[in-house]
C-alpha cells in the first residue's frame, strides 16, 4: 500500500457512539457490478480500521433493471478472490431520499453522475454527488468502466480501480470528518 494512505489505514480509536457519522452511497447503472463491489470493498476496509460503526455504506443503481437481484456472479467471484463477500447484497434503485440521507453519492461514471444530478430535486444537495475516481487522482482513468458485457479481465480492472479509489475516499473522510 502507498505510504500516503498508510497513516489513514490504522485502527480508529474506540468510541461509545454507534450512530454512523458519515454515510456513503456507491452508484452505478444496475447495482449489480461496480457499485456492490465498491460497497463490499469499502465496508471491508472500514472493518479493518475499526470505522464500520461510524461510516455507513450502501450501493444503488440509477436504473431499475435488477432490483432485488444479487450482484453479478462475475463480480462476486472477482471480489471473493480478494476476500470480499458480496453474497448478501441486493440491488436497489436510487431514491430521492438518498440525496438527503447520504453525505457522498459516488457515481462510477459520467453517465451515472449526470443521472444522479437529474434525479436530485434539491440543488443544495447536488454537491454530494461526485465521481468515485475523483478520490484516486493519481490514476489516469476518471471512470470505473462497466464490465457487464466484457470478459473476466474487465472485472479484475474494476476491482483494481475500486480498491485504489476506496483508499483515497477513506483518506478524505478521515481528514474531513476527523475520524
Amino acid at each position: 500500500r502507498s505510504s500516503v494512505f498508510a497513516r489513514f489505514l490504522k485502527k480508529a480509536p474506540k468510541k461509545t457512539q454507534t450512530a454512523a457519522q458519515v454515510r456513503v452511497l456507491f452508484v452505478c447503472m444496475g447495482n449489480i457490478c461496480r457499485s456492490p463491489v465498491a460497497e463490499g470493498v469499502f465496508r471491508r476496509m472500514l472493518e479493518g480500521v475499526g470505522l464500520s460503526e461510524r461510516i455507513h455504506v450502501d450501493s444503488a443503481g440509477t436504473h431499475a433493471y435488477h432490483i432485488g437481484a444479487p450482484p453479478d456472479t462475475r463480480s462476486q467471484a472477482t471480489a471473493l478472490r480478494r476476500g470480499v463477500d458480496l453474497r448478501q447484497l441486493r440491488a436497489r434503485r436510487v431514491t430521492e431520499a438518498d440525496f438527503a440521507e447520504f453525505d457522498y453519492l459516488l457515481a462510477m461514471d459520467r453517465d451515472n453522475f449526470e443521472s444522479l444530478l437529474e434525479l436530485c430535486q434539491d440543488s443544495a444537495l447536488r454537491n454530494r454527488v461526485r465521481l468515485f475516481l475523483d478520490f484516486a487522482p493519481h490514476l489516469p482513468e476518471r471512470e470505473v468502466p462497466d464490465p457487464y458485457y466484457g470478459g473476466p479481465s474487465g472485472f479484475d480492472r474494476v476491482m483494481d480501480l475500486i480498491e485504489e479509489a476506496a483508499q483515497g475516499l477513506l483518506l478524505h473522510i478521515r481528514e474531513q470528518h476527523r475520524l
